[in-house]
């Protein structure tokens, strides 16, 4: 199973360096972190929307109301978990920001959908045994290098409901690992720089050097 970081794939060059990750794994599927950015995809790859997206794409994908020929195999993770590969996948799309936490979604206008809310998060709060979980904003804990304290309480609180055996992390465009109670967690570099491999059975994840396009 193949996955992938931050794509930021409306930009030319990045998109080319997602393909050519997609083309050295030759996978039959894939998850995906995240600043995806472009919705055409070789294989079906399930994915988080980010705080980057074209969120009129997002939007039409949340509802199941997508018309539009430039998607093909981009499958937005929602309230229930899906299986993939045998494995239960659930996740939260979206960053966090205070001022927007407690509204209802359909509230949010703009670039406000970038955002995930309470009613997000206590639906992915109910999901059972999970696998594998998905978010976009960090845990606390994660070593990756910002210029803020990294570590959201809401994402906390989610793995601590949900305790998926691995919880991979997009948004820091950079690998970094750490354990949150019994739960492997693992920030995922953006897709110019890497791409991963995961084993369905054991949850092993090995990074490869993405190839030049």
């Amino acid at each position: 199973m193949l996955v992938l970081g931050d794509a930021h794939a409306d930009d030319p060059d990045n998109r080319r360096a997602l393909f050519a990750a997609y083309r050295e794994a030759d996978a039959d599927v894939a998850l995906q972190l995240g600043d995806l950015l472009y919705y055409d995809l070789p294989i079906p790859t399930y994915f988080i929307a980010g705080n980057n997206e074209d969120f009129d794409v997002i939007d039409a994908l949340r509802h199941g109301r997508v018309e539009s020929s430039d998607v093909c195999n981009a499958v937005l993770l929602g309230d229930e978990p899906v299986e993939v590969e045998g494995l239960r996948v659930a996740g939260l799309s979206g960053n966090y920001a205070p001022t927007q936490y407690e509204r209802p979604r359909p509230n949010l206008q703009g670039e406000r959908r970038r955002h995930f809310v309470r009613g997000d998060v206590e639906a992915v709060k109910e999901a059972d045994d999970v696998d594998v979980l998905l978010t976009h904003e960090a845990p606390h804990g994660l070593p990756v290098s910002e210029d803020y304290e990294v570590g959201c309480r809401y994402i906390d609180e989610l793995v601590e409901a949900v305790e998926p055996r691995l919880c991979l992390v997009g948004h820091h465009h950079q690998h970094a690992e750490t354990t949150y109670g019994d739960t492997r967690v693992v920030s995922i570099a953006s897709v110019e720089k890497r791409y991963y491999e995961l084993d369905p059975g054991t949850l092993e994840l090995t990074s490869h050097p993405t190839p030049p396009a």
